[in-house]
């Protein structure tokens, strides 16, 4: 059995998905009761779990647990606090560093030795634009300001801890880098600092689809790395199946993305076939997107994922494809209630 922990948010509802088509047995957690509904009809069993509340834990088995997805977490772009009046520093700790040191303990006591985390890329910001695919070993480099300044540091402070049971526990602990993550989900609308925003795949899609324009601001070719969420779920049970997998990893399609080549795909596989939408170039507007490449090579090497969506027009040929499905609705109409 492999227990999804946080498997209500869209990457946990396509891993599960992903790991019961493999064959495996899944133990699902999460607090959203109408997730909870459809995860059990993938045929997944299902438990409410608070990772903060340790008392919880005594919901799960102590047997023939494979390995353990630490999905559950704290993160800036669902956090709705203003830095400018409010502080959730402990909120972050709360959640990303005690609820799941309470994770760990289940599994050290229950002879449980595989564990995956997620933990942010913006631990090597200092790295990126300097063109060189950034690697596991890239020093620590990140900024102490912003909506995301805490979010790394109790990211971080969990992957030391992470690797303490690994030295001191023997356990096969790793951490997923993970950069932006592409899929159909709740994500249409993030926040940045308090305050909502549409995100960019949701406006550059709503645009081709009324046959509006499409507007690149700053450096049309600015590129990024980023990763398909079916990819996600292939790397976890990978990871999970492979005696290698311990530590870092930078978990990206590995592939320089630029943004004009994205929004003409977005175009090509969204637009409105009465009019088609035009790209305009605005190079007098700023663009703080950052640009970035992450070495995949350690992934491969331990427990050998090479990404399959490394190309952005197939990237959004699915991403239609999903969302045409019907089947993530219940996600969508979360995510509309929330903007």
């Amino acid at each position: 059995m492999i227990i999804v922990i946080g498997a209500t948010g869209f990457v946990g509802m396509y891993t599960v998905e992903h790991l019961i088509a493999s064959g495996k047995k899944v133990l699902a957690t999460g607090r959203n009761e109408k997730m909870a509904q459809i995860l059990r009809q993938s045929g997944a069993d299902f438990v409410h779990l608070d990772i903060t509340n340790k008392k919880d834990f005594d919901k799960l088995p102590t047997q023939e647990v494979e390995g353990v997805l630490l999905l559950a977490g704290l993160l800036p772009a669902n956090a709705k606090v203003n830095l400018d009046r409010d502080e959730n520093a402990a909120d972050y700790f709360n959640v990303n560093v005690i609820g799941a040191i309470n994770v760990l303990e289940y599994c050290r006591k229950n002879g449980i030795r595989k564990v995956i985390n997620c933990c942010s890329y913006s631990d090597v910001a200092g790295a990126w634009r300097k063109g060189y695919a950034i690697k596991e070993t890239e020093p620590r480099d990140f900024h102490f300001t912003g909506d995301h300044a805490v979010y790394v540091i109790s990211k971080n402070a969990i992957n030391d801890v992470m690797e303490y049971y690994n030295q001191q526990h023997g356990m096969q602990c790793a951490s997923f880098r993970f950069p932006p993550v592409y899929g159909v989900g709740p994500h249409g609308t993030i926040y940045v600092n308090g305050k909502a925003y549409k995100s960019g795949i949701q406006t550059f899609i709503e645009k081709a689809q009324k046959g509006e324009d499409v507007e690149l601001w700053g450096d049309p070719h600015i590129t990024r790395d980023i990763i398909y969420v079916k990819d996600v779920a292939e790397a976890f049970r990978l990871a999970l199946e492979s005696d290698q997998t311990s530590g870092l990893y930078n978990m990206t399609s590995g592939t320089e993305l630029d943004l004009e080549e994205q929004a003409k795909a977005v175009i090509e596989v969204f637009g409105n076939p009465n009019k088609k939408s035009k790209i305009v170039y605005r190079p007098d507007k700023p663009n703080n997107t950052p640009s970035f490449l992450f070495d995949m090579g350690k992934a491969k090497r331990d427990f050998g994922f090479v990404p399959k969506y490394t190309s952005y027009m197939e990237m959004m040929k699915d991403y239609k494809r999903e969302l045409e499905s019907g089947r993530w609705d219940s996600l969508m109409e979360d995510r509309k209630k929330s903007e």
